[in-house]
């Protein structure tokens, strides 16, 4: 079978907009990039989140997808203008990220035809045939595209990330600045979520936890923050007596993010973001999960365990609870040193 991107020169990939969804994303990019290996290949993704993808092999170049407002869709379709795609490929469901490439002269458009949008489509997939979306794994939803489109897709998917030189003497300088020094068992905490605090393991189940594992693995623990996060991580400090390094006063963006994960031993987090940084980099990782389906992530889970309550009212998929949050209040901390422990074990 001939690939439909066979004669493509420069293609535009609009990446997803969530930072997760970019992490499961990345079996398509190699897959692009291993298809396409002369073609110029441009990723349309938000400025903050170019870092994430940054010192791959997969991207020639960036565009900012900031086509929310007036002023940023003029810049994006002047950048792609510029940068003359034969096609592009949407791995993002909303019918403005087909308008914009529409109107920013790509003739070739793929991506799964809903949102009815299809009209705006050259081709692509359909998400159900009998238009009900089957819950599955984000990087195998991805990667249909590519099926549709005659690609040589991987048979086993993997999450990869790539961090440069550059890149990893900042985050050892930073972690040598917090006294992390070679040897340390490392564990990361990751108590935000972007999503909706329905995705928030309580500040004080945190704060437990990481007394636990401290006191069982004899762990130094670096507790993350991200923008609008740094009430969760007061409240953790506050109530608990582990000797946590905090690190609201550096600008740890999604890129420097990278290095520090990659160096703990043990990842704490939310279903959020960097839990599949973790799981890229091959870092034992418990996941608290609540309010979501988990197989949209049941995907390379070797060294993640995944602790949630089956209820009645869950996945709701709410960005605020409505009830009194049991789905993740009754996760208790000694659970969670439990699966750690686990996590540890199987890893040695």
């Amino acid at each position: 079978m001939i690939s439909k991107l066979a004669d493509t020169e420069t293609l535009a990939v609009r990446c997803p907009n969530w930072v997760g969804d970019i992490v499961m994303a990345t079996p398509v990019f190699e897959c692009l990039r291993q298809s396409l290996p002369h073609a110029k290949i441009v990723g349309v993704l938000k400025h903050s989140a170019q870092g994430i993808v940054k010192d791959s092999p997969w991207f020639d170049a960036f565009v900012d997808a900031n086509d929310k407002t007036w002023a940023g869709f003029l810049q994006m379709r002047s950048q792609l203008r510029s940068l003359s795609p034969d096609a592009a490929i949407l791995l993002t469901n909303s019918l403005r990220s087909a308008l914009t490439m529409r109107l920013s002269g790509v003739r070739r458009i793929y991506g799964y035809r809903r949102q009815g949008r299809g009209v705006l489509l050259t081709g692509g997939p359909t998400a159900s045939p009998n238009g009900k979306v089957t819950p599955i794994p984000m990087g195998e939803y991805y990667l249909e595209i590519c099926r549709w489109l005659g690609l040589d897709v991987p048979q086993h998917l993997r999450l990869k990330l790539f961090i440069g030189e550059d890149l990893r003497r900042q985050g050892e300088s930073l972690l040598a600045k917090y006294g992390v020094v070679e040897g340390d068992f490392l564990i990361g905490l990751n108590p935000g979520a972007s999503f909706g605090s329905s995705k928030c393991w309580p500040a004080e189940h945190f704060a437990e936890a990481a007394e636990l594992c401290q006191d069982r693995f004899g762990a130094k623990v670096i507790l993350f923050c991200g923008p609008g996060e740094e009430s969760i991580a007061q409240a953790i400090l506050g109530r608990t007596k582990a000797s946590i390094i905090d690190t609201r006063a550096d600008p740890i963006d999604l890129e420097l993010l990278k290095p520090l994960v990659k160096q703990c031993n043990l990842f704490i987090t939310n279903d959020t973001g960097p839990r599949h940084y973790a799981a890229a980099f091959d870092v034992p990782t418990v996941v608290l999960m609540g309010p979501t389906d988990p197989r949209y992530t049941d995907m390379c889970l070797d060294r993640t365990v995944v602790v949630r309550k089956e209820l009645d009212c869950s996945p709701c998929h709410k960005r605020v609870c409505p009830r009194q949050h049991e789905c993740m209040r009754e996760i208790r901390p000694a659970e969670v040193l439990i699966a750690a422990e686990q996590l540890i074990d199987a890893c040695r």
